[in-house]
């Protein structure tokens, strides 16, 4: 895939179609919870205090979903850090939750306005900022699940809306609908099946929001592209990560999540890392 950014001219924030524009680097809430993705964390405190600390280091993009718990990572959001000034609060709804680890898609246009009304309350607005598909239900016409959103957005139950783990076919075919601010699919150093949805995305001006965004996999082993400039550059590879996807499009929206104050601090700072051209044309071969 060919990059539409230079490193000399990457832009630092993203904006959507109404002007609101934030920093490019977000912060994913799923790692927040208890293991499985399943009840609270075993430390709450200290989950409000990444989260706050996270804005306080300029991150405005905050991504999280009903079914991080189900509803901790919401609530754990609305405690450290509403009423939200400044910041864009990004849900999604479409899983059901039968046990840790346990993920059903549910498209089924009364469960997405119910989860969407549980959200609205867990968070604490009246209207959510960005709302997501979390996944198309193979089970209900995919219309039905877009239609939905449409007429959540027209009832001003929401501002923007998202979708996740999609091909470029089904966002054309949201888009017949509703507007798509956001893209949301898996996409790393490691995993570029999505590289074509990111070309489109890039193209269009929807945002990408890479997860799962620090994986490297064989990359980062010794002797690998990553290590070799992690050694050179004297940085974390997790920052040599998020430096490669902030550089691949304009559009790039990465959302590392993690518990640790010392990783929150070391993901942020990949937003100072300009990789050079040998680096990045040395990492975008590798994989």
């Amino acid at each position: 895939m060919a990059r539409d950014v230079s490193p000399a001219a990457r832009p630092q924030r993203f904006s959507f179609s109404d002007g609101t524009s934030v920093h490019r680097l977000g912060f994913g809430t799923m790692q927040l919870t208890g293991p499985g993705v399943w009840g609270p964390p075993a430390a709450p405190a200290a989950a409000v205090a990444v989260l706050r600390h996270a804005a306080e280091l300029g991150v405005e993009l905050f991504d999280t979903a009903d079914s991080y718990g189900p509803a901790v990572a919401e609530e754990l959001l609305r405690e450290a850090l509403h009423p939200y000034d400044g910041l864009l609060i990004a849900t999604k709804a479409g899983f059901l939750r039968t046990g840790p680890g346990k993920w059903h898609p549910c498209g089924r246009p009364e469960y997405l306005r119910q989860q969407c009304e549980l959200s609205l309350r867990r968070l604490g607005v009246e209207r959510i900022d960005l709302f997501q598909l979390h996944r198309i239900d193979p089970t209900v016409p995919a219309d039905d699940q877009f239609g939905l959103l449409a007429a959540l957005r027209d009832e001003g139950k929401i501002r923007f809306v998202g979708l996740s783990e999609v091909g470029v076919d089904d966002i054309e075919r949201a888009q017949r609908l509703v507007d798509v601010a956001t893209v949301q699919n898996r996409y790393n150093l490691a995993d570029r099946a999505s590289d074509g949805v990111l070309r489109f995305c890039t193209e269009q001006g929807i945002g990408f929001l890479p997860w799962f965004p620090i994986a490297s996999g064989e990359l980062a082993k010794p002797g690998g592209p990553v290590a070799e400039l992690s050694e050179r550059l004297d940085v974390s590879p997790a920052r040599i990560a998020l430096a490669w996807l902030l550089q691949r499009s304009s559009v790039m929206l990465p959302i590392p999540g993690t518990s640790s104050l010392e990783h929150l601090e070391d993901n942020c700072a990949a937003t100072s890392l300009t990789l050079d051209l040998e680096a990045v044309e040395k990492l975008d071969v590798a994989y």
